[in-house]
């Protein structure tokens, strides 16, 4: 009997499972967090939702646009248009509402945090803080830097992948009285390289503050990073209400957001790495590039190729 496991509950991990789900298989998926979707998340406090991960999906092949207009017609997304003459679709009434959609009907279980993956004679046992699973097949989507710790820094799919490259983002989000002086900016190279009016996307509950969130630069996310998120806030509080022509005393909610794996700068080159006999997959969207539909081209192109192998 084939039993996958599968450790994250993000885009490529939900884009294996629903393949293999629809192959007739049962994976498990097994998420440390309390909610599932990795960086396609969305953070409420107070009233206030911000979208504080992925600000936007796009499709550029039609497997992924297929996906698009399902989750359209279920109204779990729709479209969103910058300001800066680009259309977007964002889930509704949250990015989070992605991924919950697409978990639909998968046996996904959070708050377990896998500590080990390893080799038992029969296939694989995922250890988890006082638990283990047996599989015959595990699928890990965790951050490139993150499979060390999970299979060893001897295993030879370690050395395959050391060439990936990702880069932290520092994210700001801030609920702010006043006029909005514009949807969104982005400027690369500026220590705040996108914001976004997060309230003007569809869905999105209207109130007396306006919600923005922020996205820091490469170099501010790398002399950043170690900062406390209270330290994060004080840093990019200001340059937000400059950029905004307002004052801090309009700013009735800011918190900070450190994603320490958040962009993808050299991508491995293809959808996954597997180990010879093709039992314990790595995907993500390190595979290919900084994108959404990368992290679900991985995770489908993994359930493909385990069940070509297995039929």
């Amino acid at each position: 009997m084939t039993r996958v496991a599968i450790i994250g509950a993000g885009m490529t991990g939900l884009a294996c499972a629903r393949r293999l789900v629809q192959a007739g298989l049962q994976p498990v998926l097994y998420d440390k967090g309390r909610g599932i979707g990795g960086r396609i998340a969305t953070r409420r406090a107070d009233g206030l939702h911000f979208d504080h991960g992925a600000q936007y999906v796009t499709a550029k092949s039609e497997g992924f646009a297929t996906v698009l207009s399902e989750l359209a017609n279920d109204g779990a997304v729709a479209p969103w248009a910058d300001g800066a003459g680009r259309n977007h679709i964002v889930g509704t009434p949250g990015m989070s509402s992605i991924p919950k959609a697409l978990a639909a009907g998968l046996d996904v279980r959070q708050g377990m945090q896998a500590t080990a993956v390893q080799p038992d004679g029969q296939g694989w046992r995922v250890q988890f803080e006082g638990a283990d699973h047996p599989a015959t097949h595990v699928v890990m989507t965790v951050p490139a830097p993150q499979v060390a710790e999970l299979v060893g820094a001897d295993h030879p799919l370690v050395a395959q992948i050391a060439g990936v490259r990702l880069a932290p983002c520092l994210t700001l989000m801030a609920g702010i009285i006043g006029p909005a002086a514009f949807v969104s900016q982005r400027t690369p190279d500026d220590p705040l390289a996108w914001i976004a009016q997060n309230s003007d996307k569809p869905g999105r509950p209207q109130g007396t503050a306006t919600t923005w969130v922020a996205q820091a630069g490469l170099e501010f996310s790398l002399a950043h990073l170690e900062d406390s998120p209270p330290q994060i806030v004080d840093r990019m509080l200001p340059l937000l209400c400059d950029r905004l022509a307002v004052t801090q005393d309009r700013v009735v909610h800011a918190v900070a957001h450190r994603w320490r794996y958040a962009r993808v700068t050299q991508p491995l080159g293809q959808s996954f790495a597997c180990t010879p006999d093709a039992t314990l997959y790595l995907g993500g969207d390190w595979c290919l590039g900084a994108r959404v539909e990368a992290a679900w081209t991985s995770g489908t192109a993994i359930a493909d190729d385990l069940l070509a192998r297995i039929r």
